[in-house]
């Protein structure tokens, strides 16, 4: 059993005299293996206080979906594609093709709230490539997002038009 511990919120009587940008990274690599380092980030995010989306568009079989995210401590929460299995072809019905969008939705509110500190769109290049997500969408978040939010994008062969825009690109090869 995990203990959780409750993070006090503090309450300064002075703004920062500088602003925090929020950066944009990309994890990438001709395979799907990103995820465990990318995790390792968000928990320690998390762990100090900040509150933290992730959210894997193409990982299914557990019926999970946006409107039921787990939440790991107390400012974590993970969401799957509502989907009876993992995609990797772009062979979906219209059901998969419509859970896919509504969880894209759901990211785009998610970030313009301002809810997060830190958001993880876990194989977004994949579900652009596949036709799932329209990559001029994925621009225009980007450019939208709040100017504090950190958003890390993962996936093998990310579009050249992301890479451009992202402020750190990280890219995961064996050895």
């Amino acid at each position: 059993m995990i203990a959780q511990l409750q993070t006090p919120k503090l309450n300064l009587t002075h703004s920062l005299p500088y602003t925090v940008e929020g950066l944009v990274q990309v994890f990438t690599g001709p395979h799907r293996c990103f995820f465990t380092s990318v995790m390792a980030q968000a928990l320690r995010i998390a762990g100090q206080g900040a509150p933290v989306l992730a959210v894997q568009f193409l990982k299914g079989g557990i019926n999970q979906g946006h409107q039921h995210p787990v939440r790991l401590g107390q400012n974590l929460d993970w969401v799957r594609c509502d989907l009876p299995r993992c995609i990797d072809k772009a062979d979906l019905d219209e059901l998969e093709t419509r859970s896919i969008a509504q969880l894209w939705e759901y990211v785009q509110n998610a970030v313009l709230s301002g809810s997060y500190a830190l958001v993880i769109l876990d194989e977004l290049s994949l579900a652009v490539n596949l036709g799932l997500i329209p990559e001029a969408e994925v621009l225009a978040l980007i450019e939208s997002k709040p100017h504090d939010l950190d958003i890390i994008l993962t996936g093998p062969s990310m579009p050249t038009a992301i890479l451009d825009v992202a402020d750190q690109v990280t890219e995961i090869r064996r050895s």
